[in-house]
């Protein structure tokens, strides 16, 4: 199963989805067979790597290392936690090992690998980091409840839930609004989608393809609140931005 293209020396940033093992693309999976070293990231509130969880099948004999990260929202240190990270990815690809950093979605969506990537840049040649993509959270959560993202001349933006002022003006900005991170300020969240009656068109999603664990939610209009967790994803659809005559397509 190992992919062709796995060279020696390098390091893969590969995205293995939301979680759900079956959502692992092709790709991915080879290159996770094939690798010398897995790094999978784990923030130090949780008790295992989900993204690790993801590819546990395809676990053999590679070297894995987990590496806690901080949930802090303080850039430098930040930086400097992935900055030690990629010394050592650096020397060890220096060395010829092939690895393989998994992260949950895509590695360049609101991922931990793009600080590593930023970090590694100073230390690796451009050709020996190389980015896979993978099946975002917010693709998925589309998925379950059968709804376009976009059509016509719709635009499309996604970002944090974190700046409740930031969200009220995009919810003017675009046509389908998508939110990561929304279980942190979800009552307030919630309030504001009240505000705008825009409840009925927002679907939510927590742990999702995590088992028991996930939460469904296709009308948020209908939902008793409860609890979720720091994995939660929104999409709310606004309305729809039709071509306009006399247009091309």
């Amino acid at each position: 199963m190992q992919d062709k293209n796995l060279k020696s020396g390098c390091f893969y940033a590969v995205g293995v989805g939301p979680g759900d093992p079956e959502l692992v693309t092709l790709r991915a999976a080879r290159l996770v067979a094939g690798a010398d070293v897995i790094l999978a990231p784990q923030a130090k509130s949780s008790k295992n790597s989900i993204a690790l969880r993801a590819v546990a099948p395809l676990l053999k004999d590679q070297e894995i290392i987990v590496t806690q990260y901080p949930m802090e929202r303080n850039n430098v240190k930040t930086r400097e936690h992935w900055g030690r990270i990629a010394a050592d990815v650096a020397k060890r690809c220096l060395s010829g090992q092939s690895v393989v950093q998994v992260t949950l979605g895509d590695p360049l969506i609101f991922a931990t690998s793009s600080y590593l990537m930023e970090a590694l840049a100073a230390k690796l040649p451009a050709d020996r980091i190389q980015t896979i993509p993978g099946i975002s959270a917010f693709q998925m959560v589309a998925g379950y409840f059968n709804r376009p993202l976009t059509l016509q001349e719709d635009r499309l933006m996604i970002m944090s839930a974190t700046d409740l002022v930031a969200v009220e003006k995009a919810l003017s900005a675009c046509e389908t609004l998508v939110l990561f991170k929304a279980a942190g300020n979800l009552p307030r969240l919630m309030e504001l989608l009240r505000q705008k009656q825009l409840l009925h068109c927002a679907e939510l999603v927590s742990a999702g393809g995590q088992g028991e664990h996930e939460v469904r939610v296709a009308d948020l209009s209908q939902w008793d609140e409860v609890d979720l967790g720091y994995m939660t994803t929104m999409i709310i659809h606004i309305g729809q931005r039709p071509w306009q005559e006399g247009q091309t397509r």
